[in-house]
């Protein structure tokens, strides 16, 4: 007895619309606060994102100039987890989808 096994038929169409688009990146954004210095908040970049003293630096100053800076980008667990880091350092932050 021989069995005979049908040959799947494949939509394009349906395998194109299908298709999952990759996550949108988060990022993580410090806003000024009138509370910490300056060379604090310079301090926790280096510490927390290991940025070396001028782009610590440069992060500190758009914070402090414009009000924000983005310091940090990625999957949203990983953001939620440098908000929190932020926060335990005396920083006002926040994290948004980019």
């Amino acid at each position: 007895m021989e069995t005979s096994v049908a040959e799947p038929r494949i939509d394009v169409e349906e395998v194109t619309r299908d298709r999952v688009e990759p996550a949108r990146p988060w990022k993580v954004i410090v806003w000024d606060d009138p509370i910490n210095l300056m060379t604090y908040v310079t301090f926790v970049f280096q510490k927390l994102f290991g940025y070396p003293f001028a782009r610590a630096h440069e992060l500190m100053l758009q914070v402090h100039e414009t009000g924000k800076a983005v310091v940090a980008s990625g999957p949203k667990e990983r953001c939620e987890f440098d908000v929190t880091r932020l926060h335990a350092h005396g920083l006002w932050a926040s994290m948004e989808q980019d």
